[in-house]
C-alpha cells in the first residue's frame, strides 16, 4: 500500500485531514517491528492503552497515526487521524483497499492445514505471479485488515488465511476480503468448546462461502460427509472436491515418504505423479487444493510438478530436524484429534527410520468431551510399531492410563508439567534408528524439547 493519508481519511469519511499529504506505506500495531512509513494503529485495553507509545511509534519511522477522539492529550505537530474506534477504522480501510485492489484473493479455512495450505499454494503460484500471503498468524479481525492493508499495489495474488473460534467470525472475514477463491482444508475438533460439535464447526467454516465472488469456486476436503452435506444444501455454489476417495474431482494415491518428502500420484483435473518436499498424507492432501487452485489460475501440470518440488512450509510442520544423530518431526505447532491422528498414522507407516518415537502434548481447546478424546488416541498407536511414547501436560495424564496396558514402564513416560523426563528418556534412548514425532498444541510449547541443550 502507498496511499496518500488524505485517501486513507477519505475512506473513513473524514475532511480536513491534518498532513494531506503525507505518506503511508504500511500497517502496524506494533513499535517494536514498526516499519518507517508504516500508520500506527493504537488500541485501548485493560492492560495496556497504545496511545502511550504513538510518539514512540513517531520516534521509530511511523508516517502517522491513529488516535481516538475520546483519548485526552494527543500529541501536538504530528500527523493523526482521529477515529472513534481503531479496529473498526483499520477494518474499513481495509475494506477500501480491498475494493480498489486488482489481485485475485483466495480464502482459506479449515480445522487443520489452514497454514501449511497457505504455504503450498503461495509456493506453488510464486514463480509465476507476484504472491503475497498472510504472515504468521494475522488471520482474524484484526490480523486480516493488516494483511490486506500490506498488500503491494502490485500484487497479483493474495492468500488469505481465515481463522475462528465461533459462529460469525469466518463471515465477516470473507465478506471483507471478497475472495475469487475459498478453500475449506477439513473439519476437525478445534474449538469444539465453543461450536459444540463437529456439525457447529463445519457450519462455522462454510460461512466463507457467503463473501465468495459470484463467478468463484469453492475446493473442499471432499472425503469429508459434513461438508458434502454443506455442498448440496447450497444452491448454484461451483466447487471442486479433492481427497482420497475416488469420487473426488482430484484424487491422490499411491503416497510414498523418504527423507526428503512425499511423491504420489494424482488423477482427476490433473494427472500424473508428483512430489513435495513435505511429509504426511495430510500434507499431500493440503497439495491437493494448491494444485487445483494453481490449475483454475491458469498453470499446466508441469508449471505445478516443478513449482511443487520447492515449496517450503512454515516451521513446526511436518518439519524434519536433525540433532546430532537424532531425527525429529517436529509438529508441535498445533494438535486436534484429526492432525493428531494423521501425524501418527505418519509415523507408524514411514520407513525413513526403523525406531519409532511418539512425544505428544495435550490437545487444547476441546470442550466438554477432552477426555474422551485424549483416551481415544490409544487406539490410534500400535504398540508393535511404536517403541517409546513420551507424553506431557495434565491432559496427556488420561491417555498415560489408557497406554499402561499396551506398553511397559521403560518405554512409557508422562510428565504433567516438566519437560526434563522426557529429554532424559531420548538422551538415554534413542540412537540413529530413532525417528521422534514431536506434536502437541502451541501452548504446550513441544518445541522446547527438540532445543534442549542436553540434546544437542
Amino acid at each position: 500500500m502507498k496511499k496518500k493519508l488524505q485517501q486513507l481519511a477519505t475512506w473513513l469519511t473524514i475532511e480536513n485531514q491534518a498532513f494531506p499529504d503525507t505518506v503511508v506505506t504500511g500497517i502496524s500495531i506494533d513499535t517494536r517491528t514498526i516499519a518507517k512509513g508504516d500508520l500506527f494503529i493504537p488500541f485501548r485495553g485493560e492492560a495496556v492503552n497504545g496511545h502511550r507509545f504513538v510518539e514512540q511509534a513517531f520516534e521509530k519511522g511511523a508516517a502517522a497515526s491513529l488516535w481516538m477522539k475520546d483519548e485526552p492529550n494527543p500529541p501536538e505537530n504530528l500527523p493523526l487521524i482521529f477515529v472513534d474506534d481503531p479496529e473498526q477504522a483499520l477494518q474499513k480501510m481495509a475494506e477500501c483497499y480491498r475494493n480498489e485492489h486488482k489481485a485475485t484473493f483466495i480464502g482459506i479455512t479449515g480445522s487443520n492445514g489452514k497454514t501449511s495450505s497457505k504455504d503450498i499454494l503461495a509456493g506453488t503460484l510464486s514463480p509465476y505471479f507476484k504472491v503475497q500471503k498472510t504472515i504468521g498468524n494475522f488471520n482474524n479481525q484484526l490480523g486480516l485488515p493488516i494483511t490486506i492493508l500490506q498488500l503491494d499495489e502490485d500484487t497479483e495474488i493474495s492468500v488469505l488465511e481465515m481463522g475462528m473460534s465461533g459462529f460469525g467470525e469466518i463471515e465477516f472475514l470473507t465478506k471483507l476480503a471478497r475472495p475469487h477463491y475459498v478453500i475449506i482444508t477439513n473439519i476437525g475438533e478445534a474449538h469444539m468448546q465453543d461450536l459444540g460439535s463437529r456439525e457447529g464447526i463445519a457450519k462455522a467454516k462454510f460461512e466463507i462461502v457467503k463473501g465468495l465472488n459470484e463467478e468463484g469456486l469453492l475446493f473442499f476436503d471432499g472425503d469429508e460427509p459434513l461438508l458434502q452435506s454443506l455442498v448440496a444444501r447450497t444452491p448454484n455454489l461451483k466447487t471442486q472436491s479433492f481427497g482420497f476417495t475416488r469420487s473426488q474431482d482430484l484424487v491422490a494415491s499411491n503416497i510414498v515418504a523418504t527423507a526428503q518428502g512425499s511423491s504420489f500420484h494424482v488423477e482427476g483435473a490433473i494427472n500424473g505423479d508428483f512430489f513435495i518436499s513435505v511429509l504426511g498424507e495430510h500434507q499431500v492432501k493440503n497439495t491437493l487444493n494448491a494444485m487445483l487452485v494453481s490449475r483454475a489460475l491458469g498453470l499446466t501440470d508441469d508449471q505445478i510438478r516443478e513449482a511443487l518440488k520447492q515449496v517450503v512450509l512454515t516451521d513446526m510442520r511436518m518439519q524434519l530436524i536433525s540433532v546430532g544423530e537424532l531425527l525429529f518431526i517436529n509438529d508441535a505447532y498445533n494438535a486436534a484429534p484429526t492432525s493428531m491422528h494423521a501425524a501418527i498414522q505418519f509415523i507408524e507407516q514411514t520407513t525413513i527410520r526403523k525406531e519409532k518415537w511418539l512425544v505428544l502434548g495435550d490437545m487444547l481447546e476441546l470442550g466438554n468431551d477432552e477426555q474422551s478424546m485424549h483416551e481415544e488416541v490409544a487406539a490410534y498407536i500400535n504398540n508393535q510399531k511404536i517403541s517409546y511414547v513420551c507424553l506431557y501436560g495434565p491432559r496427556m495424564k488420561w491417555l498415560y492410563e489408557k497406554l499402561q496396558a499396551k506398553f511397559d514402564a521403560a518405554h512409557l513416560v508422562y510428565s504433567e508439567q516438566d519437560y526434563d523426563p522426557i529429554i532424559n528418556k531420548i538422551k538415554l534412548n534413542a540412537t540413529s534408528e530413532s525417528i521422534i514425532l514431536v506434536k502437541g498444541s502451541r501452548g504446550m510449547q513441544l518445541e522446547k524439547i527438540i532445543q534442549s541443550n542436553e540434546l544437542a
